[in-house]
């Protein structure tokens, strides 16, 4: 999880879950004036519970309409806030859009930090998917391109070439063969040029892709590195624009997912949350003591209350969903 707010730390599970109760109960009507002054009380109490509470109600403010609240001034803030950070989130993706596709001097400057650009640009990509979408598309030539949960690309293909850039998400590509055009992957960190393959390509969280291989073989050449290597099916490596890390065998899962299955061979717990976050709009939590137990088994990935059913049945855990877009995950009461 980011900083919830400039200069405060990340606040903890227990405060976060103290945010959603207090934000669940005066949502719902019921509560009385002593009700708000004990949630005043705690909303004082520190920077940690006023962190937590903005991240509430920021999340809240994606999935619930404006309604009457008992806090109206609170109300009225988040309204007048969300209208300017999505007024400046417009501006920021249309110039963006503009400088990108510029032949000026200023669009160079803009694909030269294809970090940055990529995230904003995904909404104007060619092929995307929304969260807990995944779909698969043919290309002109035959390839097959599987598209992950909340991900995108640009196609670009010439006469001498055939390009995808990937700007959010994960791909799992079978390549048609074409000897006249390679056939390549960029992203902000390098070059993947597929030498006939069956490969999956992802950005992670962390600032790095991650490239498995399951067929033929993919060539990485890293955007600031010299030299390029090649990895071969079986293998998968993680890279930054300017380190390649060491290579492991590559991940069954990398595979699964473009059928629908979350495939955990000892996961654990706060990883398979991870995932299922890319599946699901709101907030997933785990809680500290529970986060390292090892999950292994098969998951629906298109069946999140199936997931937690599943994982509640073979983990000694418990979940709660004090609002429809928050679910936390905690230990089983004894």
């Amino acid at each position: 999880m980011n900083a919830i707010l400039p200069g405060l730390r990340t606040p903890s599970h227990e405060a976060m879950e103290q945010a959603a109760t207090w934000f669940s109960l005066l949502q719902s009507g019921n509560a009385t004036d002593a009700d708000r002054a004990r949630w005043q009380a705690w909303l004082a109490s520190g920077d940690e519970s006023r962190a937590a509470w903005a991240f509430v109600e920021r999340v809240g403010q994606r999935f619930a309409p404006l309604q009457a609240t008992p806090v109206p001034r609170l109300a009225a803030d988040a309204l007048h806030a969300a209208g300017k950070r999505l007024s400046r989130r417009r501006s920021l993706l249309l110039g963006i859009a503009a400088m990108a596709c510029s032949g000026g001097l200023l669009g160079w400057a803009v694909r030269q930090q294809a970090g940055l650009a990529d995230p904003l640009l995904a909404g104007f990509a060619d092929h995307r998917t929304a969260t807990g979408e995944r779909r698969d598309v043919v290309l002109a030539d035959g390839t097959q391109v599987w598209i992950a949960s909340a991900s995108a690309f640009d196609q670009d293909y010439r006469a001498d070439l055939r390009r995808l850039r990937l700007r959010s998400g994960e791909l799992l590509i079978r390549t048609a063969a074409d000897k006249g055009r390679p056939f390549v992957v960029d992203t902000a960190h390098g070059r993947l040029r597929a030498l006939g393959t069956r490969f999956n390509v992802r950005l992670d969280d962390a600032g790095g892709t991650r490239l498995a291989v399951y067929e033929g073989a993919v060539e990485v050449t890293l955007a600031q590195g010299a030299g390029s290597i090649v990895v071969e099916a079986g293998q998968q490596v993680r890279f930054t624009a300017d380190r390649l890390e060491e290579m492991a065998a590559a991940d069954p899962a990398r595979q699964a997912w473009s059928r629908g299955i979350l495939l955990a061979q000892d996961l654990s717990l706060a990883q398979v949350v991870e995932e299922l976050r890319r599946y699901r709009r709101g907030h997933i939590a785990v809680a500290p003591e529970v986060a390292g137990l090892t999950v292994l088994g098969s998951y629906p990935l298109d069946d999140f209350d199936g997931t937690l059913a599943m994982l509640q049945q073979t983990l000694p855990i418990q979940v709660r969903q004090p609002l429809p877009w928050w679910t936390t995950i905690e230990a089983r009461a004894r």
